[in-house]
């Protein structure tokens, strides 16, 4: 090959800039992602450092004393699986049904519009006025009374457009192919989206039962005027109880009560970051199972 042609083949001085640009840019967006890694792994390393030492046995199986400055955190620990459970199990099926709706029923109309933006700004409310609207709704207009059930109806509520939205994006995503050969072969539209659109957005789903876990966990504003209480030696025993909660016991050993050992917080803060982890765990595995499944 001649020199004329093998300097054909050599990258323009613009084509090298390009490539510098590019470069540089890749190496930007790597510094900028490691970068928000940085807070994250500093506030994990002082949890660690700090609560580590005093997560024992008898911190995890004991009830609290001397107003939570000593003892364990048995009792909040049951409560905040119970306050985080029942909000699921209130706000997946509405959320779900709501976004079948929306995605598979609702016109492209004025009703359908003003549903979106009550979604859109319900994401966008404060907690504590979720709080408030938990207390005169259900504490009071449903008689609920401060309990589990009054809570995790509030952190549904504000979970709800997490739901409603990771949803309909899973079934949008969902090829309209899929739909077409159900219709061709007699189904009814009730039944696609049974056994076929539905079970081919499990996984989306899932991805926002974690969002609404990670969020619903960590909650105190809420759950503060609706069913947390100060202390509680026993767990709860009904959703009509009122409960210890670790976020409302995280707050309350941090500013309200004298005497705390230093480490205490550190560990309720790293036991309440260990809880959300596990369940969004448990989610992100069964979602890999599933998605493992899909033939698209």
């Amino acid at each position: 090959m001649t020199r004329s042609a093998m300097d054909g083949f050599r990258a323009t001085a613009h084509e090298l800039r390009s490539l510098q640009a590019q470069r540089l840019m890749r190496l930007l967006f790597l510094m900028m992602a490691l970068l928000l890694l940085v807070p994250v792994l500093g506030i994990l390393g002082v949890l660690v450092v700090e609560g580590a030492p005093g997560m024992t046995w008898e911190f995890f199986s004991q009830k609290p004393s001397k107003l939570g400055a000593a003892g364990g955190i048995y009792p909040a620990l049951v409560g905040t699986v119970w306050l985080t459970a029942v909000a699921l199990m209130v706000a997946l099926p509405l959320g779900v049904a709501a976004a079948v709706y929306l995605s598979e029923y609702a016109r492209d109309n004025w009703l359908t519009r003003i549903i979106n933006m009550a979604i859109v700004n319900l994401a966008g409310v404060p907690s504590i006025v979720h709080a408030l609207f938990g207390v005169g709704a259900f504490v009071h207009f449903m008689n609920f009374g401060e309990s589990i059930l009054a809570a995790s109806c509030t952190l549904a509520v504000m979970t709800l457009p997490v739901v409603i939205v990771s949803t309909r994006e899973a079934m949008q995503a969902v090829p309209k192919a899929f739909r077409e050969a159900c219709w061709s072969m007699g189904a009814t539209r009730w039944q696609t989206i049974w056994s076929i659109v539905l079970p081919n957005s499990v996984s989306g789903i899932l991805t926002g039962l974690i969002l609404v876990v990670s969020r619903a966990v960590g909650e105190t504003a809420p759950i503060m005027f609706t069913g947390a209480v100060f202390l509680r030696l026993v767990p709860p025993e009904s959703v009509f109880d009122r409960t210890m909660a670790l976020s409302f016991h995280l707050y309350t050993v941090s500013t309200q009560v004298t005497g705390v050992p230093r480490h205490v917080p550190f560990a309720v803060a790293l036991t309440l970051i260990l809880v959300v982890l596990t369940m969004n765990a448990l989610a992100i595995w069964f979602r890999m199972r599933l998605r493992g499944r899909k033939k698209w």
